[in-house]
């Protein structure tokens, strides 16, 4: 065991990976040795950081904080915290079924956790972090919670109501970062579309990324988790006018047919939601978008799942993702509607949805064949160096793999062109550009 070390584990999303940037940056000002996601804990203190979005992220927060219950046990590990989304929500049944845990935090509480081990750096209430990404890019996180209240969706149980960072605060975290050497930021939140909304009274966030785009060093802006209902259009021209905000944005939109979408509580229409993509592809040219589906969701009918398809294959999303409906306690479906469509049913209409979609994404990329793509480089293989386009975020989006040709430098962006294309790879040569 490491005296006066602390190991962070991290599950779920990114937004809750910045949460550990910024505990972990406390515990640092506070003298402690930090690690994150070690191959091996074995540190005073374990903190780790759960989500509580769907049942499987559930079943592994709860096996994650078993493992290292028996690592106390065993003496490897010092003391045991849980902080996050399912101890947000689930904390009393946690300290009754897990009491080797010392504490549990909830999502926003976490940073009492230093104070309650005697350090006055819990007091801190900056926004310094320690990036858990390769330097070059980092997420920025503009706000809280949600007030959206989809039918499926726990995230307001757990989260509460909307809340925005102040834009000036927002501001100032892209200028440290860009000090620290970030080139790259990959701006989230529950909703993107209500950014401002409580603060100013009108939606901001077209003005935000305006005036991000505008700090010198920022070089690639990518938007995640916009909402289809208030859109903000003004973001678009806003895309269109900077160089450095990425034809990239990333929208669930969860289904499209009528009668599903009243039930999911989304507030928007299968035809609204066509007139939206089709009027962001007609504002920003080539924009690349990504979104998130839903399969078998209460009273999901056959006829639905081939609309869905449909879909699927008139807007020709380049980048998507899907997933089948899990009922989620407290939410208003699991109070109204039954889960109605059965399992197997849910997981053969996913892997139909997603082989139509892979096919779509071959397509797409076959399309890059021949052309020249600016590419950050993020790290280097036996084989090959991989980078990703303006269309490709860290972790989600397919990468591009950089034939070694020449020597090139993690963290910094290159020319490439395409020479072979898969449905979620690109294969590319290194080119020089006069520029």
């Amino acid at each position: 065991m490491i005296k006066n070390s602390v190991d962070i584990i991290t599950l779920g999303c990114s937004k809750n990976l910045v949460d550990s940037e910024r505990l972990m940056h406390r515990f640092a000002e506070a003298g402690y040795k930090v690690r994150h996601d070690p191959e091996k804990v074995s540190s005073e203190y374990v903190v780790v950081n759960t989500c509580g979005f769907i049942g499987d992220a559930k079943e592994e927060s709860i096996e994650m904080i078993l493992q290292m219950v028996e690592a106390k046990k065993a003496r490897k590990i010092g003391h045991l915290y849980v902080m996050g989304c399912l101890s947000q929500r689930y904390r009393t049944e946690l300290e009754t079924e897990i009491p080797e845990v010392d504490k549990f935090y909830g999502k926003f509480d976490w940073s009492n956790l230093l104070e309650d081990l005697g350090s006055l750096a819990g007091e801190e209430k900056d926004f310094g972090r320690i990036l858990t990404t390769p330097l070059h890019y980092a997420y920025v996180k503009i706000a809280e919670g949600c007030n959206r209240f989809c039918s499926y969706c726990a995230i307001p149980l757990i989260t509460g109501r909307f809340v925005s960072y102040p834009m000036e605060q927002l501001l100032d975290e892209v200028k440290s970062l860009v000090e620290s050497g970030v080139k790259e930021f990959q701006i989230i939140a529950q909703d993107l579309s209500s950014y401002g909304l409580d603060l100013y009274g009108e939606l901001k966030l077209p003005e935000l990324i305006d005036r991000m785009a505008q700090i010198p060093g920022v070089e690639w802006i990518r938007l995640h988790y916009a909402y289809p209902s208030q859109f903000p259009y003004e973001i678009l021209p806003v895309m269109r006018r900077h160089d450095n905000v990425c034809s990239y944005l990333d929208i669930a939109l969860q289904h499209i047919s009528d009668h599903i979408l009243v039930d999911m509580r989304r507030h928007v229409t299968k035809q609204e939601t066509y007139e939206l993509l089709k009027r962001i592809r007609a504002e920003v040219p080539g924009i690349h978008i990504r979104t998130t589906l839903m399969v078998g969701y209460p009273g999901e009918t056959d006829e639905d799942f081939e609309e869905l398809k449909q879909f699927v294959r008139e807007a020709r999303f380049e980048r998507m993702g899907a997933f089948a409906y899990s009922e989620e306690e407290g939410t208003y479906a699991a109070n109204h509607f039954p889960d109605s469509v059965p399992e197997e049913v849910k997981q053969a209409r996913l892997d139909e949805l997603m082989a139509l979609q892979e096919e779509i994404a071959y397509e797409s990329n076959r399309s890059k064949v021949g052309k020249i793509y600016k590419v950050m480089v993020d790290r280097e293989e036996d084989d090959y160096y991989v980078g990703r386009t303006e269309y490709d975020s860290p972790e989600v989006d397919p990468e591009v793999l950089i034939a070694k040709k020449e020597t090139l430098t993690i963290g910094d962006f290159c020319w490439v062109k395409i020479v072979e294309a898969m449905p979620f790879e690109l294969m590319a040569e290194p080119v020089t550009v006069d520029r």
